[in-house]
């Protein structure tokens, strides 16, 4: 694990997204609250927390269970003069210490993974007041004939992924019903995740140069990011915005 944080520390985002996504999904869910308070799950740094905190007249709890994740994010609302409309949460996704309803929206970029899209529709939804939003950004195949490298490479990696479809009927199933959705741009994939990424994997690759483990997690790492260079038309990351209606 430590390798892995080491890969990962100090990216501006620690899975694909951007500021125009986040302000796209927030725009399009707007009409449907007012003074939301928002609950943003696994938050990591927090680009996108700092995001709405700019554009929405309500507050937010940021929860993610890494401390270190938790000090910048912290740090970055200082200094955008957001300490008063952010708070932090150190807690696990899989069991969130608030109460029922409790929240107006749950949002969530690059993180349901972890609990699984099913699980994290299921589990959150009580947090959720009735009619409000849950919005979350998911790894979705986009075409069904991917080659063989990409999907073997993600059906290892994350051998639940769906498709659009399958997505939105998951969510119906469990009392949601679909706002909007939409793909995030590959510049969503490369600026503030893959690049950096890809250059910090170049620094360690000299690092450690002699730790066989190591250079299995970057080894594993770079041919992540080079499916996507040679595939990204196959799958994405999908924006889902769902209300609960049950």
């Amino acid at each position: 694990m430590n390798i892995f944080f080491e890969v990962h520390r100090d990216i501006p985002r620690e899975g694909p997204g951007n500021n125009e996504s986040t302000r796209k999904a927030y725009q399009l869910i707007e009409k449907y609250v007012s003074q939301p308070v928002i609950l943003d799950i696994g938050c990591g740094p927090g680009m996108q927390t700092i995001e709405l905190a700019g554009i929405t007249d309500g507050k937010i709890m940021a929860a993610d269970l890494n401390e270190d994740f938790l000090k910048v994010l912290a740090e970055r609302a200082e200094q955008q003069g957001f300490s008063k409309k952010v708070d932090l949460q150190k807690a696990d996704m899989r069991n969130l210490p608030f109460e029922k309803e409790q929240f107006d929206v749950i949002w969530s970029e690059g993180a349901i993974y972890i609990i699984g899209f099913e699980k994290g529709l299921k589990e959150w939804k009580r947090f959720v007041k009735q009619d409000g939003i849950v919005a979350v950004t998911e790894f979705t195949w986009l075409k069904d004939n991917a080659p063989k490298e990409a999907r073997d490479f993600w059906d290892e990696a994350y051998p639940e992924a769906g498709t659009i479809d399958s997505n939105v009927q998951v969510a119906k199933s469990l009392g949601y019903r679909l706002i909007d959705s939409f793909v995030l741009p590959e510049s969503a994939w490369w600026k503030d995740y893959y690049t950096p990424l890809e250059e910090r994997l170049s620094l360690l690759r000299k690092k450690y140069k002699d730790h066989e483990d190591a250079l299995k997690v970057i080894s594993d790492t770079q041919q992540e990011i080079d499916l996507y260079r040679n595939y990204h038309e196959y799958y994405g990351y999908v924006f889902y915005l769902f209300q609960k209606v049950d």
